[in-house]
């Protein structure tokens, strides 16, 4: 029996899942990118809560660095909230709706880097 059919699938299946492993680090990498423009002025460069546009909001913005809450949050969840901002799911209406500004691949990949931050 030749082995070799077997082991072509074998390495395949390995490349596949390294390539896998490199896109979603290339989507937390443009996702902090985009985060960094848009989002960190209020809720800090690592998700806390502490931008320097923080100071001045009441409510203060989330601390998406938080474990126990992100874990609880949805990516349907973070989706909506980014693009239709605070205000459409009864939240402070300081979120603003990215939704007109972003393309859907920008906020997956915002939620990708925002989930890195909350991983210990």
């Amino acid at each position: 029996m030749r082995k070799w059919p077997l082991t072509a699938l074998v390495l395949s299946v390995a490349f596949l899942v390294s390539l896998m492993g490199t896109a979603q680090a290339a989507n937390i990498a443009k996702g902090k990118s985009i985060f960094t423009s848009y989002c960190a002025s209020c809720h800090g460069p690592t998700g806390k809560g502490d931008g320097p546009a923080s100071a001045g909001l009441n409510p203060k913005p989330r601390d998406l660095s938080n474990t126990k809450v992100m874990e609880k949050l949805t990516d349907k969840y973070l989706t909506d909230i980014i693009s239709k901002g605070g205000a459409a799911l009864g939240k402070s209406a300081l979120m603003p709706p990215w939704g007109g500004t972003l393309k859907s691949t920008d906020i997956k990949n915002i939620i990708a880097f925002i989930r890195s931050l909350s991983k210990k």
